[in-house]
């Protein structure tokens, strides 16, 4: 008796649902990993000793510690507190955490870039220091971290595989039913990679673009 089923057209949909299930989770995580690691990136740039301390400690426990344990400790963390969270939900919070880490060293580097010669001169010609930072800082920082920042985004996009361990159905767990039932490994893993790939390559082919416009 044939207990394996072979993969059929049925199937188109479920895989679907992984690759817009791993889109919705990375682009949430490189969003709000962005925003959060250019306020802290700011302030890791133009803070002291102690700020710099503070916020370092923090970042190195997020960047050492393996992203899968993350995920495994938060999920079971919050559920033996009594507030237990859709896969969804805890995976996006630690994924978004994940990639400010990284982030934040991607746009101090940007900020530390940008002369101080620059920015003394911007305000001997009257500029605040928050003009200086939003007329001066941000637009020549932020040229530099361009490429840096689209490495991180297409990490994150690989990384949102690990997301599966809590139970969410992105791309890599619905193939890892696919073949559980199926039994045809290397059909299924190709795809997969195919898939990964269509996911990437507009965010590599986007930043290309940018970068082009940005040094024109």
């Amino acid at each position: 008796m044939n207990l394996f089923t072979p993969i059929s057209w049925n199937d188109a949909g479920f895989i679907l649902t992984g690759v817009l299930n791993t889109v919705y989770i990375s682009v949430i995580a490189i969003f709000f990993g962005t925003i959060l690691g250019l306020v802290l990136g700011f302030a890791r740039a133009e803070g002291n000793k102690i700020v710099n301390m503070c916020l370092g400690g923090v970042l190195d426990i997020l960047k050492s510690v393996p992203l899968i344990i993350q995920l495994i400790l938060f999920s079971t963390f919050i559920g033996a507190m009594g507030y237990p969270l859709e896969p969804f939900v805890a995976g996006s919070i630690i994924l978004s955490l994940y990639t400010m880490a990284f982030m934040v060293e991607v746009f101090r580097s940007g900020f530390d870039n940008v002369p101080a010669a620059t920015k003394k001169a911007a305000r001997s010609l009257g500029m605040s220091y928050w003009q200086t930072v939003r007329h001066i800082s941000i637009p020549i920082g932020m040229r530099s971290v361009l490429p840096s920042w689209i490495g991180v985004g297409l990490s994150v996009i690989k990384d949102s595989a690990l997301v599966s361990v809590i139970g969410y159905m992105e791309l890599l767990r619905t193939a890892e039913q696919l073949i559980s039932r199926s039994q045809q490994a290397v059909m299924i893993l190709v795809g997969v990679g195919l898939f990964y790939f269509l996911i990437s390559y507009p965010l590599s082919l986007y930043g290309k673009y940018i970068e082009r416009k940005m040094t024109r």
